[in-house]
């Protein structure tokens, strides 16, 4: 079982202001604050869009703090949505055939 993303969204730059912890999908981030110009991400990996509904610019972001991403990314405008991006975990078996140059490559996916 995997650990679902988890990311933090601030008001103002450097973590300040009112936050929203987010762990899934967010199509309007307007319902929970009025602009948004610094995030955290705890875990997973995210991807983030300056309009609302998955629209515009999009930007991916991984584990980390983000103080000021508009400047460090070159956004030109708040993050308005976001969307979890799904990790998904395999096993891959390497398989040598001992007659010959051949490897085989299996992978075991889990049952979602």
């Amino acid at each position: 079982m995997s650990t679902p993303g988890q990311i933090v969204f601030y008001e103002d730059r450097n973590f300040q202001g009112r936050s929203y912890d987010c762990s899934s999908d967010c199509a309007d981030l307007s319902s929970y604050l009025s602009r948004c110009h610094s995030c955290r991400v705890e875990r997973g990996c995210f991807m983030v869009y300056d309009r609302t509904n998955y629209m515009g610019n999009q930007y991916f972001m991984r584990r980390g703090d983000y103080a000021d991403y508009m400047s460090m990314m070159g956004m030109s405008d708040c993050i308005r949505s976001c969307r979890m991006i799904p990790m998904v975990t395999s096993h891959f078996k390497a398989l040598h055939h001992p007659h010959g140059n051949q490897s085989h490559y299996s992978t075991t996916l889990p049952t979602l």
